[in-house]
């Protein structure tokens, strides 16, 4: 039996896989998957939660910690059914926090980043 770990649509899941011989069948019955946990997605106490509006993959982060931002400013590049989204600042503010970085895959409502 080998142990693998699988993600699937962004949540992760340990898998084993056992090697039967030819001919032989194996049937065993599947136990409840139970996705690994996950970070919370609360913004900072005070801030401004910006939240990922579909799943998808974060191509690239534009902004980092303690950047000032202005209303409409490009925060991140998120990949969703082959298109770029741009994700946008709410409003003006300073990025108190990032919870992602390029190459992540998120669900719609994963906390992206808090702007003070």
């Amino acid at each position: 039996m080998k142990n693998y770990k699988v993600i699937v649509n962004g949540v992760e899941y340990a898998i084993a896989i056992e090697q039967v011989e030819a001919g032989q069948t194996a049937v065993q019955p599947a136990p409840q998957a139970v996705p690994a946990p996950q970070a919370p997605s609360q913004a900072a106490p005070g801030g401004e939660a910006v939240k990922a509006p579909m799943p998808g993959a974060i191509l690239s982060v534009s902004v980092k910690q303690g950047d000032a931002v202005k209303k409409g400013q490009v925060l991140l590049i998120l990949e969703a059914m082959k298109m770029e989204n741009e994700i946008l600042a709410p409003r003006d503010g300073v990025v108190a926090a990032l919870s992602v970085q390029a190459g992540q895959t998120v669900e719609t409502g994963s906390l992206l980043c808090t702007l003070a």
